[in-house]
């Protein structure tokens, strides 16, 4: 074992993975992820780069992918309501019993629409939307799987993708034990994806190298408070042709 980072836990099973059945269990697990992302400046961290992906004026068009209960699209539209802005975003989730939640969650937001969609193959056109985001998702995804999700982000994407997520490092992982003792403790799922979640993370220079090695344009990172990692890249004008990783 690592004395800077852990070891990643690829392939490991999250219990969200699988959705579980009890919808009061979910709901809560959600909640919890959404509050902590929060609290963490999670949110905070994509809407801070979220303007320079898109147009000057007009409306634009956002995509939330493995929107969770959808809290990451109320920021953003919690976000344009602030600044005047009219945006309209598509809250995407791959579970249906996920997008039960967003949809109860987003009801008020007459600009969010909750819709099923995987990200291993978005069903939308190139380009179809302005901005892209992935937040706390792409520890989910392995290998082949990984590129095919940057590559699908960037390819719906016409000026730009941002990926949010967990650093795997000691003091992520601590935090989340703690959590999962305390805070967590009576929610099942949360307590063991919690800090399972940040040892499915990748580092830094490990989201880098998955960025360069989809073909991703200009891919950098950017390291916010609370060891968030935040990869940006340009959209679909600026993605490469496949090379030869595996699809």
């Amino acid at each position: 074992m690592s004395l800077v980072r852990p070891t990643r836990a690829a392939n490991a099973a999250e219990h969200i993975d699988r959705a579980p059945d009890d919808p009061v269990i979910l709901g809560h697990s959600l909640r919890q992820v959404a509050a902590v992302n929060r609290w963490l400046g999670g949110w905070r961290s994509v809407l801070l780069e979220l303007p320079a992906f898109l147009p000057p004026d007009g409306p634009a068009r956002v995509l939330d992918v493995g929107t969770g209960n959808g809290d990451g699209a109320i920021a953003v539209a919690r976000w344009a309501r602030r600044h005047g802005r009219e945006v309209h975003i598509t809250a995407s989730d791959a579970q249906p019993r996920v997008l039960d939640v967003a949809r109860r969650h987003t009801a008020a937001y007459p600009e969010i629409r909750v819709e099923q969609a995987d990200a291993l193959s978005l069903p939308y056109p190139d380009g179809a939307f302005h901005a892209v985001l992935l937040t706390l998702t792409f520890h989910h995804f392995e290998n082949g799987e990984a590129l095919r999700v940057l590559r699908e982000l960037a390819r719906v994407a016409r000026l730009g993708v941002i990926v949010s997520d967990l650093d795997r490092s000691w003091g992520n992982y601590l935090g989340a034990r703690f959590l999962g003792l305390t805070l967590w403790a009576r929610n099942p799922l949360t307590r063991h994806d919690g800090p399972l979640s940040v040892l499915r993370a990748y580092t830094a220079p490990e989201l880098l190298t998955l960025a360069q090695r989809a073909g991703l344009g200009e891919p950098r990172i950017h390291r916010r408070l609370f060891q968030r990692l935040v990869l940006l890249a340009g959209g679909c004008t600026m993605l490469s042709p496949p090379g030869k990783d595996p699809a």
